[in-house]
């Protein structure tokens, strides 16, 4: 018996000692669970109330309003117009398929839009609302809401797409907007907005960030699925920033239009005192609405595909040898080298340098010439004295004096350089060294010298205005932020000419265009008071040969058309007190003083019947009539 007892005794110490540490572990565990449920309901519970809030509330931003582009007057050059979207919502729509057969018959669908609707539909939740169709007339707007009961989810939003009212006159200067690429991303979360604009070309991209704005925001309430419940709070953007440009669009658009018969041309009017760009085109020209609304890939291929390079601001970029434009050049290089404007040069129509014969562009020859008549007969062989004289270093360091083989800054995207050849630019890019019969060519603005047609207008701007450094730019201010006009004319640097180079160059000019002997004569301004000074230029495109030359030279007319000299020309008015410069290159136009002067001079004399100076202030070249 007590052996029975012993061992229930042990059974039930046993027991007892397990039930001890079985609840030892629930109390420990217990507490364990206790303690993080305090941690996690007192301790975290403000962390946790902001997290629960930030689910329920989701932050969303809003395009701001970009600003407009205004010409100096104030008429708009781009612009915000309401447009009408169509979306569809899956969820609402009983069959996708058959709605979109239903919208079909009211707008265009095919079957590329039919694609891309069904793949964002894929990949969307089914309560996301998915583009259709955008820029809707109202007319189909209409129609849509007669039909809405046939149109189960579809839905009308207005939104704002840019409109530019001058389309090809301003599409090289004003540029356009598209879509946000990869490479377009900095971090700024409204660049992700679906469907957001920024500038792609011109004006739009050059001021991007100002004529952006800022986004606003809206504070809706957002069930566990993401679907919108109620709107919170909402705050309007800042719209952009008003760009008001030196364009005259009044005189931009007499420009073009005179442009317009020429295959291929450019032409810059300026300011000379301010170098407010009043006027600058090319044409062939594009319409920058193409590119806002996305062009087809065979509009596209059309535009890059086209030998008339529509897409090329051909004012800024466009490169050409300045052919006789750049005799006024070598003329101030030759005076600040103490080459007298009187001193004379005979010209037999030639020259010869060692076994070769260079031509003047007058076969019998101008017989003796000084820097005057050289100018006003547009004298090859007196160059080619002078830069035998000079040597290309000095050429060349006038030549970057006046605006030629750099960017002149202008505030447009792809301006490009231009050249100024020299001996080191040979040895180092062709390896060859320097040749003397280069050295006269490159006199009378042919060889390897490129100017683009803004350049041309620099170069005829610093020497009308004494020979101030003026930057030209199209941007005159930007609403609240600077003046652009005043900041520019405060920032030009003297250029160190003397007033006898500059009224000798100005005179010669003068009688370029209003002396019967002036290549221009036939092309000068009737209107007194009016008058211009100009010079005229002839850029070959092809080399002449010795047996072409010995029995007559084809002329530019009977030639293909890709064959034919370019014409040029640059000019200035009024000749009695100049302010407004210009240059006008036509791409294989044949002689500047028959082709590019009537052109100049119908610019000028537009120029000067606008006159948005109002009473035109002094010259600054009255102090050099003292």
């Amino acid at each position: 018996m007590s052996r029975a007892r012993t061992e229930e005794q042990n059974r039930q110490k046993s027991f007892t000692r397990r039930a001890l540490l079985l609840g030892g572990a629930k109390v420990g565990l217990l507490s364990v669970l206790g303690a993080r449920l305090y941690y996690l309901q007192v301790i975290e519970a403000e962390r946790y109330r902001m997290l629960a809030e930030d689910n329920r509330i989701s932050m969303r931003l809003s395009a701001p309003r970009r600003g407009r582009i205004v010409d100096r007057d104030g008429v708009p050059l781009a612009v915000n117009r309401q447009n009408y979207q169509v979306h569809l919502v899956a969820e609402q729509a009983r069959n996708v398929d058959e709605t979109l057969n239903a919208l079909a018959r009211i707008i265009p669908l095919d079957n590329e839009d039919r694609a891309r609707i069904k793949r964002e539909l894929s990949g969307r939740r089914s309560f996301v609302p998915v583009r259709v169709k955008e820029n809707l007339t109202w007319d189909q707007v209409s129609r849509i809401a007669v039909n809405s009961v046939e149109l189960p989810g579809v839905v009308v939003e207005a939104g704002q797409s840019r409109h530019y009212p001058y389309g090809p006159t301003l599409a090289h200067i004003v540029g356009y907007v598209g879509a946000v690429s990869e490479q377009d991303l900095t971090g700024d979360p409204v660049l992700e907005l679906p469907g957001f604009r920024i500038g792609k070309n011109g004006i739009e991209k050059v001021h991007d960030e100002a004529l952006r704005g800022r986004a606003g925001n809206t504070q809706v309430e957002v069930n566990a699925v993401g679907r919108v419940m109620q709107q919170i709070s909402r705050v309007e953007g800042e719209p952009g920033h008003e760009v008001e440009l030196t364009l005259d669009m009044g005189l931009q658009n007499y420009v073009h239009q005179r442009l317009i018969g020429e295959r291929s041309a450019s032409a810059v009017v300026m300011d000379a005192v301010t170098g407010s760009v009043m006027a600058l085109a090319s044409v062939p020209s594009y319409d920058p609405s193409a590119f806002t609304r996305g062009l087809s890939s065979d509009e596209w291929r059309s535009l890059i595909e086209d030998p008339l390079a529509p897409l090329t601001n051909k004012a800024i970029s466009g490169q050409y040898a300045p052919g006789s434009t750049f005799k006024m050049v070598v003329s101030l290089a030759a005076m600040e080298n103490h080459i007298g404007p009187q001193e004379e040069v005979y010209c037999p129509g030639h020259m010869d340098l060692g076994n070769h014969r260079f031509h003047c562009w007058k076969r019998g020859g101008h017989g003796r010439m000084d820097m005057y008549n050289a100018i006003r007969q547009s004298c090859d062989v007196y160059y080619y004295e002078m830069s035998k004289r000079l040597g290309i270093d000095a050429i060349a360091s006038m030549a970057r004096r006046m605006g030629f083989g750099q960017t002149v800054g202008i505030d447009l995207p792809g301006e490009r350089s231009g050249l100024v050849p020299t001996e080191d630019w040979k040895l180092a890019n062709i390896g060859e060294r320097w040749q003397g019969g280069e050295t006269l060519i490159q006199a009378i603005g042919q060889g390897y010298m490129l100017a683009t047609p803004l350049q041309l207008a620099v170069m005829t701007a610093r020497l009308v205005n004494g020979g101030k450094a003026i930057r030209p730019h199209v941007t005159r201010r930007i609403e609240g932020v600077k003046n652009v006009t005043e900041q520019v004319r405060e920032e030009s640097p003297d250029l160190g000419l003397l007033p006898l180079q500059v009224r000798s160059v100005l005179d010669a000019m003068d009688a370029v265009c209003n002396t019967q002997r002036g290549t221009a004569y036939s092309a000068r301004i009737h209107l007194p008071g009016w008058e211009m000074g100009g010079k005229t230029g002839t850029s070959q495109v092809r080399r002449i040969s010795a047996s072409e030359r010995a029995s007559g030279i084809v002329r530019n007319e009977d030639l293909p058309w890709r064959r034919r000299d370019h014409a040029l020309f640059v000019g200035y008015a009024p000749v009695q007190d100049p302010r407004y410069v210009c240059s006008v290159v036509v791409e294989h136009g044949g002689g500047g003083g028959s082709v590019a002067a009537p052109i100049a001079r119908d610019l000028l004399i537009e120029t000067q019947r606008r006159d948005p100076m109002g009473i035109m202030p002094p010259s600054p070249l009255a102090s050099l009539e003292e």
